[in-house]
C-alpha cells in the first residue's frame, strides 16, 4: 500500500471512529500512533519513537514530551498531544517549551485529527508562533499528503524541508489574509481598489458605499468562476459520453482531450497489466490513452478493443474490465498493486478479441 492510500485509510479510521474517542490517552492509541506509523517510523522500537520523553524546562522538573521522534539516536520531531475535541490554538506554549530545551528542528502539536507542524524560522532555537504547514485529515488535499510525505522516514531530509517551509509558511499567511479580506474588507483594502474606479475624495459614506460594492464584486466573480469551471466538467463530460459510445462501437480516432495529466499511478498500473498479460500476445500490441475521466489501456491501439480503463481520478481507485459484448465492470482496488487481484478478469477481456481473430 501506497503512502497516499495509508493518509487516506487513516482519514477514513479517523471521522468513523471519533466519537467513540473518549480520553487523550485513546486519542493518541486510535489516531496519532498510527499516523507516526504510517509517516515510516517504527512505534515500537524505543530508540525511534520515545514515549513520554522528559523535557526539563528551566526549574519545572518532570515535564515531558508526548513522543519524540528520532534518527540516529537524535531527536528530530517533537509530537505533543490533546484529544480530539480539544482546540489547539490554546496548548500551542508547551510544545513551544519543550522545544526550546530539544534538539529537535520541528515539532508538530496534534488532535489526531489536525496536525500543525513548526520550526524556528523566525529565529533559531525559538520555536515559531505560527505553523509552516497544517494538515487536516477531515479535509485531506493531494498537495497536502505530497507535503507530508517529505516527513516519511524514507525521505525525511531536514534541509529540504526547511527550504520550503519559509515558502510555505508565507504563502499561507497571504492566503489567509486575502481569504479574510475577502469576507470583511479592511478600510486600507477598499480603499485600494475605490481610488481606482472613484475620482473624488474618498468620504466615510462612500468607503462604506465601496465596501458592499467590493463584496459584490468579489461574490460575482467566485460566482463566475465555479460556473466556468462546472461548464468545463459538464463539457468534458459531455465530450466522455460520446467517446465512450463511440470508442468501442467503431474505429473513429478519438477526439484529444487537452488537460490531461497522465499520474505515475496510471503508468504503473498500465505496466502491471501488461505483465500480466505477458506471454498472452506480443506486448507492443498493448497500447494506452489517458482521457480527463480513465486511463484506457488497448489492444492494438483500437477503440474498438478495451482491455481495461483505470479509473484512479477520484477518491477511489476502480479498474474496468469489458465482456465479449464491450459491457464493462468496475471493480475496487484497495492500491495499483490492487490490479493483480483481478487478473484473471484482464485476461478475459483480452481473450475476447484474441478469440475474434
Amino acid at each position: 500500500m501506497d503512502f497516499k492510500d495509508q493518509i487516506k485509510i487513516l482519514s477514513d479510521r479517523v471521522i468513523k471512529l471519533r466519537e467513540n474517542i473518549a480520553t487523550e490517552e485513546a486519542t493518541k492509541t486510535a489516531f496519532i500512533l498510527p499516523f507516526i506509523q504510517s509517516l515510516g517510523y517504527d512505534i515500537f522500537d524505543p530508540t525511534e519513537v520515545i514515549p513520554e520523553c522528559v523535557c526539563d524546562v528551566g526549574t519545572k522538573k518532570g515535564e515531558k514530551i508526548d513522543y519524540t521522534i528520532c534518527k540516529d539516536g537524535d531527536p528530530i520531531i517533537l509530537i505533543e498531544c490533546k484529544h480530539w475535541k480539544q482546540d489547539l490554538n490554546l496548548h500551542s506554549g508547551q510544545l513551544l517549551r519543550y522545544y526550546h530545551v530539544s534538539k529537535a528542528k520541528f515539532g508538530i502539536l496534534t488532535n489526531g485529527i489536525i496536525y500543525r507542524f513548526y520550526t524556528d524560522l523566525v529565529e533559531t532555537n525559538k520555536m515559531d508562533e505560527k505553523p509552516f504547514f497544517e494538515l487536516n485529515l477531515e479535509d485531506l488535499r493531494e498537495n497536502h499528503i505530497e507535503k507530508l510525505k517529505e516527513f516519511h522516514k524514507s525521505y525525511f531530509n531536514i534541509e529540504s524541508i526547511l527550504n520550503t517551509a519559509s515558502e510555505l509558511k508565507y504563502t499561507n499567511e497571504i492566503r489567509n489574509l486575502i481569504v479574510k479580506e475577502i469576507a470583511e474588507p479592511s478600510d486600507d483594502f477598499v480603499k485600494y481598489f475605490a481610488r481606482q474606479v472613484y475620482p473624488s475624495m474618498i468620504t466615510k459614506p462612500i468607503l462604506e458605499q465601496f465596501r458592499d460594492i467590493l463584496k459584490r464584486a468579489f461574490q460575482q466573480y467566485n460566482s463566475d468562476y465555479i460556473n466556468d469551471k462546472l461548464k468545463f466538467v459538464i463539457k468534458s463530460e459531455e465530450n466522455e459520453e460520446k467517446l465512450n459510445s463511440q470508442d468501442i462501437k467503431n474505429d473513429e480516432p478519438e477526439i484529444p482531450i487537452n488537460n490531461v495529466i497522465t499520474t505515475e499511478e496510471e503508468l504503473q498500473g498500465f505496466y502491471i497489466v501488461k505483465s500480466i498479460l505477458h506471454g498472452m500476445i506480443d506486448l507492443d500490441r498493448i497500447a494506452q490513452r489517458d482521457t480527463i475521466s480513465y486511463f484506457g489501456i488497448l489492444l492494438d491501439d483500437n477503440n474498438r478493443k478495451p482491455i481495461c480503463r483505470l479509473h484512479f481520478n477520484g477518491g477511489k481507485k476502480y479498474v474496468e474490465t469489458f465482456d465479449a459484448d464491450k459491457k464493462g465492470t468496475k471493480h475496487l482496488v484497495k492500491s495499483v498493486e490492487g490490479i493483480y487481484d483481478i487478473s484473471n478478469e484482464i485476461i478475459k477481456s483480452l481473450s475476447n478479441y484474441i478469440e475474434e481473430n
